[in-house]
């Protein structure tokens, strides 16, 4: 869908491009870069740990919350100059530019992300999956 390549500076400060760009939608994308380095992050993930500033967010104690997204869907990807996409999720959300640096940044991170926004859903109470409708 889009090929990008740029340069960027991990923190290890090794320099890796980005060389492929795969939308699986609705579940997930690939970003795999020059360095061999290839993420497959899911839709949920990228959603949660989104660079913008949202309504749907609870701020708990300072932290930022956002819960019941376990099934959310990417409807599409929008590329956003040369750095980075824009990415159109299924509960409204558009507004989160995701720039290369950032997918590598989740990739390398991404298992430390996910279990700390888990242990942040736990400690206040809430879950990944979204709330039953009355």
């Amino acid at each position: 869908m889009l090929t990008a390549i740029r340069r960027m500076t991990t923190m290890a400060g090794e320099t890796a491009r980005i060389t492929r760009f795969s939308l699986h939608a609705p579940k997930h994308v690939e970003v795999e870069f020059g360095n061999g380095r290839m993420f497959k992050l899911s839709a949920e993930f990228l959603r949660v740990n989104s660079p913008a500033v949202d309504g749907k967010i609870r701020s708990i104690g300072g932290e930022k919350v956002i819960c019941g997204r376990r099934h959310v869907g990417i409807m599409s990807a929008e590329p956003v100059g040369n750095y980075g996409v824009r990415l159109n999720f299924d509960d409204l959300h558009k507004t989160g530019i995701y720039s290369w640096d950032y997918f590598y940044h989740l990739g390398s991170n991404k298992f430390t992300l996910m279990r700390n926004y888990i242990k942040t859903l736990k400690k206040h109470g809430l879950s990944r999956d979204p709330r039953e409708r009355k």
